[in-house]
């Protein structure tokens, strides 16, 4: 092999060598690259900002248990960074997603962080690396809430549906067995009449309250003078007020408008000073007042009657929930009325307030958007005001002609 055979051979080899050299300290790097991954609680990029952006309560946990990222609402449940999880049930499930390495979801009830109020929670724990586990917290309180609400519904409904349709139904039999004792059957036949007449309330509330929640807005909007609402609420009570002995008074503020529908407000109207009458004392007064509150209008129906407790308070609202059960079956309330109130006043943009004390009364107020009079009610009034100026312009020239020839 002569001279430049050896020059080229060994370039060769030199060449084979420094490629061994370049892969093997590649291929060293990347054993450690993967040896720092497996061992870093570094949360990686963009993790930071899918949670910035997240409506849940989420965290993301290093393998000893401590918290390296938070979205926005982890502090509802008292999770912050650097800190440990608080609640056990939660280390359990992260403990066991972590030794598994599988998803796991469980529903718990947790207590603490921002709200002191149980919150049923979905907590669903996943793996995002070898060394960090995501954990994400929904709060489905409140469709837990709405579901029993709608089972409570369906099942109230079909109680109260069923007593006043037995009763019906017995007395029939009743009138059938006493078909020779014409005071018995004129007995008989009051009662059914007297559930028939329930019957007919609690279904068409029923509607009233379906067609209230179904619907979107208000399927009739239209200019709506308060002063007629009030009228015809009073109106259609003064019969139940009389037999109660309870006086109807009606003040405040006249010529109010509001947008809206107006018979679902005379109803609703109708429903405050149906129960005010119930549960005043004979001798007593149901007041009816409006007032206007800067771009409000309050309807606000007053009685001195037995007030409602705290703990009653926080559920009047409630379909079916009646604050005194035996008065209310008495004197055949449904239940229903102060949800119509409620659900109504918010059809039309308000809301409902209550005071109330035991032993003192109760004061509803309805609180309403403000509107303008339609125009049609403003020439009314602009002619009114303008006759009665020529009138009084009239008499002035009368009286001077009379100084005159007097």
């Amino acid at each position: 092999m002569d001279s430049a055979q050896l020059a080229l051979f060994a370039l060769a080899v030199g060449a084979l060598i420094g490629a061994g050299t370049v892969l093997l300290v590649g291929w060293a790097y990347r054993v450690r690259a993967i040896a720092l991954q497996e061992t870093s609680s570094v949360v990686p990029a963009g993790i930071g900002d899918v949670l910035a952006g997240m409506d849940d309560a989420a965290c993301v946990l290093d393998a000893s248990g401590l918290v390296v990222a938070t979205s926005n609402a982890a502090t509802r449940f008292g999770i912050r960074d650097g800190a440990v999880l608080e609640n056990g049930e939660l280390r359990r499930l992260v403990r066991g997603v972590r030794d598994s390495g599988a998803s796991a979801t469980e529903t718990l009830r947790l207590t603490g962080g921002a709200s002191l109020d149980p919150r049923l929670v979905s907590a669903r724990a996943s793996s995002v690396g070898p060394q960090l586990t995501l954990l994400v917290i929904r709060d489905v309180t409140e469709r837990e809430r709405l579901d029993q609400m709608r089972t409570d519904f369906v099942s109230n409904t079909s109680h109260e549906l069923k007593t006043p349709v037995a009763s019906v139904s017995l007395l029939a039999e009743a009138i059938e067995s006493a078909a020779d004792d014409a005071e018995q059957v004129r007995i008989f036949a009051a009662r059914i009449s007297a559930e028939a007449s329930r019957l007919g309330q609690l279904t068409g509330r029923i509607l009233s309250l379906s067609r209230l929640q179904a619907a979107e807005s208000l399927s009739q909007v239209e200019p709506v003078s308060i002063d007629e609402v009030v009228a015809a609420s009073i109106e259609a009570h003064s019969v139940q007020a009389d037999s109660a002995g309870v006086e109807l008074s009606r003040g405040g503020e006249r010529g109010v408008w509001v947008r809206g529908d107006a018979q679902v407000l005379i109803e609703a109207v109708g429903n405050l000073v149906a129960n005010a009458i119930v549960y005043s004392p004979r001798g007593s007064r149901v007041g009816v007042g409006v007032k206007v509150d800067a771009d409000v209008v309050e309807i606000a129906v007053t009685d001195q009657g037995i007030g409602i407790s705290d703990a009653d308070r926080e559920r009047i609202f409630e379909r079916f929930y009646r604050a005194d059960e035996a008065r209310s079956r008495r004197t055949g309330g449904t239940g229903l009325g102060l949800s119509i109130v409620k659900h109504a006043t918010q059809r039309h943009g308000g809301e409902v307030r209550v005071w109330s004390r035991p032993g003192r009364g109760s004061t509803f107020t309805m609180r309403l958007p403000l509107a303008s009079a339609p125009e049609s009610v403003l020439d009314k009034k602009s002619k009114r005001k303008t006759k009665k100026k020529r009138a009084s312009g009239d008499a002035r020239t009368r009286d001077a002609r009379n100084g005159e020839f007097a």
